[in-house]
């Protein structure tokens, strides 16, 4: 073929400049407010355990609670598989890969919890708590024992507890740096926070840290949450869950749904104050959209039904658990809070079961995508990204092994990374695949 003619044009390079030019502080807004996700392993869920319980020993006394109710409520892959509804496809791998996490790795977000779960202590009580717990979190990151990500849930910013808040937060993060530094894993959660003021003092607060033991600025992040109306919408109509993430000033990492209390706040009686209720979906679905680009990732709430006592009200409890991680992880909550190490069992079994179920749709699909290939579906770059992320998330949580998703979808970790533009940062702790 001969050269190419150029088509006709009207406009000059002056007008794409005077664009670009016009455009700059729109380009550089887009660039600083939304970032886009982190790439870093989202943990599966947050186990929170009050200040005064945790031990050295937490994280693997839970699993082995996890694993003995295992053995007395669903002691092989066809019970557990019939408690649950899990298809005859499932029933083993599922069994056997929550049998295999909670032997591995349990627990892959702990909060030490100074609020709520914590209840009335002596101001000394608490200075020795956090202390103690600061000496046992150091200790458990550097003999291989910690959660992947680990840390406290202080005090709110509100004017009664505030100061107690800050102590206990100053005394827990001093004692990390004196023995042997922050780790890599550490999250911090700011509860019912209701003002866009209490975020920035959160920031100021680390900031004042971070001068002190000379670190760089922005080294520690936190997590808020969302337990008041107020932190949904303000008084002039306004979402303030955004004007939230907006005053973390590049420090929030997630957004925490708190059931209870925010379904309390708004009258729901006690009854249904549960994470599908229609409050609860409206809550998040605002929280999800409002972090959306930003890196901040938004978490589920929990459920306070126990899976204790006989065998059929175990089951009951696990039903419901269950069935509820399943629905959050359809409307993309990825994250959400475990209770008791009885829910273990079902959190990692929805998990799991959610991740293998769509393994061979979801690795074709990208695949199909991939080599232009024809397919029943016809998916755009957004959903070829989402796929991606759908398994590298399967592969974090221990879901999937990389082999099998090699065979099917066609792509190496670096390849799914590639797929969702991310750069995807090591985990801090890693005890292989599942």
């Amino acid at each position: 073929m001969g050269p190419q003619k150029q088509p006709a044009t009207t406009l000059d390079a002056t007008v794409t400049s005077a664009l670009d030019a016009a455009l700059a502080p729109v380009d550089a807004e887009l660039a600083r407010r939304y970032p886009g996700d982190p790439g870093t392993r989202q943990p599966v869920h947050t186990v929170y355990v009050p200040g005064e319980a945790f031990a050295a020993d937490t994280v693997r006394d839970w699993g082995d609670r996890a694993l003995a109710a295992l053995d007395e409520h669903a002691p092989d892959a066809a019970s557990f598989a019939a408690v649950l509804g899990l298809p005859d496809h499932l029933a083993a791998p599922v069994h056997d890969r929550v049998r295999a996490k909670l032997a591995r790795e349990p627990v892959e977000d702990l909060r030490i919890d100074f609020e709520d779960g914590y209840g009335g202590r002596t101001d000394a009580d608490e200075d020795a708590h956090a202390a103690r717990a600061a000496r046992l979190v150091a200790e458990a990151y550097a003999n291989g024992t910690a959660a992947p990500y680990t840390g406290i849930r202080m005090k709110c910013m509100e004017a009664a507890v505030r100061d107690r808040g800050v102590r206990t937060l100053d005394v827990f993060l001093t004692g990390l740096v004196e023995h042997g530094g922050l780790p890599d894993g550490l999250v911090l959660t700011l509860p019912k926070v209701t003002y866009p003021e209490q975020v920035t003092a959160m920031v100021r607060l680390l900031e004042a840290f971070e001068r002190a033991h000379g670190l760089h600025a922005g080294r520690i992040g936190f997590e808020i949450q969302i337990e008041t109306s107020q932190a949904i919408l303000a008084s002039d109509g306004t979402a303030t869950v955004a004007r939230l993430i907006r005053a973390a000033e590049g420090r929030a990492t997630g957004l925490h749904y708190g059931t209870f209390d925010y379904s309390a706040c708004l009258g729901v009686s006690a009854a249904h104050q549960t994470s599908d209720h229609p409050a609860a979906d409206h809550a998040k679905a605002v929280m999800q959209v409002a972090a959306a680009g930003t890196g901040v990732r938004v978490s589920d709430g929990s459920t306070n039904v126990l899976p204790v006592g006989p065998a059929a009200q175990v089951h009951e409890a696990w039903r419901l658990h269950y069935g509820l991680t399943r629905r959050a992880l359809a409307r993309a909550y990825y994250q959400g809070w475990d209770m008791h190490p009885g829910h273990l069992p079902t959190r990692y079994a929805a998990v799991f079961a959610f991740y293998r179920d769509g393994l061979k749709k979801v690795a074709a699909r990208l695949a199909a995508y991939a080599n232009r290939a024809g397919c029943d579906v016809m998916d755009e770059p957004a959903t070829a990204k989402a796929l991606s992320g759908h398994l590298l998330r399967g592969l974090d949580c221990g879901a999937l092994d990389l082999d099998e998703v090699t065979a099917l979808s066609g792509f190496d970790r670096a390849g799914l990374e590639a797929f969702a533009s991310l750069r995807r940062a090591a985990p801090t702790v890693v005890r292989g695949g599942a």
